[in-house]
């Protein structure tokens, strides 16, 4: 998701800088950024060269206007990133998080400039999603919040505002869905592909739900719904047996190679 920001805001003509605490994690980033640019020039888009001359790897937070934070979906480690952030950057910057449920309040309080901190919640794959999530929080300003719509706009993309509640709106309604397959697995209603290719079909998605959740990751699946089932203590959202019993055994999707489909070959 990183890469993928980082891809377009450069595509964008923003100067960049890349940062992941995860070693190589950078290197492999500009390898699938490097692919992906090159696919999109052959269809028009911008000189690959031109755009990666724009994106420097560094190896910490460094000053900027604003940062985007795309780490894992992990409350204490985003806020680890905020606070950090909050001394780095300068204080009129704008601090956003990619966070896809973690609200954005508590992200701010680990700063001293609630006011400028909001969601940017990108889609993935991004250099082909449209949409941004833009979640204000209770103390984010006027000011951020149409900064932040005006920079997606830039982006190429569609931004859609929404409050800061658990899940916000799109994996409210989604994290349910992929919930609600897999319940349907575990009880044997159907298999895999059967249940994927209903939805496709039937309700004109371009992708099925358990699919989707490979795609995603199962593991930040489980993040998100347990940060809903916290957060608006309704069972509904509790996640399924079977997910976890995939995150327990080490099948997250495509990123292990192997979730509710097998990607090893």
């Amino acid at each position: 998701m990183g890469g993928g920001i980082a891809q377009v805001a450069a595509s964008a003509g923003c100067r960049v800088s890349l940062h992941d605490a995860v070693p190589g994690a950078t290197e492999r980033a500009l390898q699938t950024m490097t692919g992906s640019l090159a696919k999109l020039a052959e269809k028009g888009g911008a000189d690959p060269d031109e755009v990666l001359a724009r994106i420097e790897m560094v190896d910490d937070l460094v000053p900027a206007d604003l940062m985007v934070e795309a780490v894992v979906e992990d409350a204490a480690v985003k806020e680890d990133v905020f606070r950090r952030a909050d001394g780095v950057l300068p204080p009129a910057a704008v601090l956003a998080s990619n966070t896809s449920s973690i609200p954005i309040g508590t992200l701010a309080a680990v700063t001293s400039r609630p006011d400028k901190v909001i969601g940017m919640h990108f889609f993935n794959p991004v250099p082909v999603l449209k949409l941004v999530e833009v979640i204000r929080g209770r103390e984010t300003s006027d000011e951020t919040t149409a900064l932040v719509v005006a920079f997606a706009e830039e982006l190429g993309k569609v931004p859609a505002q929404a409050n800061d509640f658990p899940g916000f709106v799109s994996n409210r309604i989604l994290m349910p869905f992929i919930n609600e397959a897999v319940w349907a697995l575990h009880d044997g209603v159907a298999e895999a592909d059967a249940i994927d290719t209903i939805a496709k079909l039937g309700f004109a998605h371009p992708m099925g739900p358990l699919a989707l959740a490979d795609l995603i990751g199962l593991d930040t699946c489980v993040a998100i719904m347990e940060v809903l089932h916290d957060g608006l203590g309704d069972d509904k959202y509790a996640p399924c047996p079977l997910l976890r019993e995939h995150v327990e055994a080490g099948r997250l999707g495509r990123k292990s190679g192997h979730g509710f489909y097998d990607y090893s070959r």
